[in-house]
């Protein structure tokens, strides 16, 4: 009797286990991974804050996009741009996706997929400035996003040594807030962004003719992570292909500007 008593306990034991871990598994397989996209939530058009403090824009309309199609769920997460790197390697994100320029210093630091949008670092100024290229930057007090290609941009051109300062800001907002104040003569930053501001506050600014080298944008992935890199070019690639990323554009820029493979 003993005996049979012990092996119904056993039997109960075992029972009661896999009922615990059946229901502990069902929650974990319903979610989604995350996909976790680090930006500059002040980067308008790319990736910026609106009137209800919701994080959109260009770039996040695409990697909402790429996210669905991998079926995985985006979670946006502004970073401090200056380390960008650092988050990267981490794990703290998946990718950089918010106007990120592919230069030669950060391929050394990160993977980047296929150029998808054109871009160069530009001069923008208050509309009556007389600021009108790059060489009446002499003397002048210059700023820019803190971490940004415009300054390599910038000092890559012998007119570095000429202006009166460079100052860095956290972001472009803030440059153009003390440029719009007086406390800036000019501000380089990338084409995308100036053209906006320069059509969002007609009258206030004036982008000038004369720019900075080309650039492109790129995704960053962390070195080595191929398989994420992999997945998210061929879901942006079906994109291209389909014409919702040409959809995406137009809504952003009123004509489609996404780089073809």
């Amino acid at each position: 009797m003993k005996k049979i008593r012990n092996l119904v306990l056993i039997v109960l034991c075992i029972l009661t286990v896999a009922l615990f871990a059946g229901c502990s598994s069902t929650p974990a397989a319903a979610e989604k991974t995350k996909f976790i996209v680090g930006l500059d939530d002040s980067f308008p058009p790319m990736g910026f804050r609106d009137d209800s403090n919701n994080i959109v824009g260009f770039d996040v309309d695409l990697a909402t996009e790429v996210a669905n199609r991998l079926d995985m769920e985006v979670e946006l997460k502004p970073i401090d741009w200056d380390a960008k790197v650092l988050e990267l390697n981490s794990g703290s994100v998946d990718v950089l996706w918010n106007g990120v320029s592919i230069t030669e210093e950060r391929k050394q630091e990160m993977d980047f997929s296929r150029p998808y949008l054109a871009n160069q670092q530009v001069i923008i100024v208050k509309a009556d400035s007389d600021i009108v290229d790059i060489a009446s930057l002499a003397g002048k007090i210059v700023g820019l996003q803190k971490g940004s290609s415009a300054l390599d941009a910038l000092n890559k051109n012998e007119i570095a040594s000429q202006v009166a300062s460079v100052q860095e800001y956290a972001d472009n907002v803030t440059a153009l807030t003390d440029l719009s104040i007086g406390r800036l003569d000019a501000v380089v930053l990338d084409e995308v962004v100036a053209r906006y501001y320069e059509t969002k506050e007609a009258g206030t600014y004036k982008v000038l003719d004369e720019s900075f080298a080309a650039e492109e944008y790129g995704i960053g992935f962390k070195k080595g992570n191929t398989d994420l890199e992999e997945k998210v070019q061929k879901a942006f690639d079906e994109m291209i292909a389909d014409g919702t990323a040409a959809k995406i554009s137009e809504k952003w820029f009123g004509k489609d500007i996404i780089v073809k493979p």
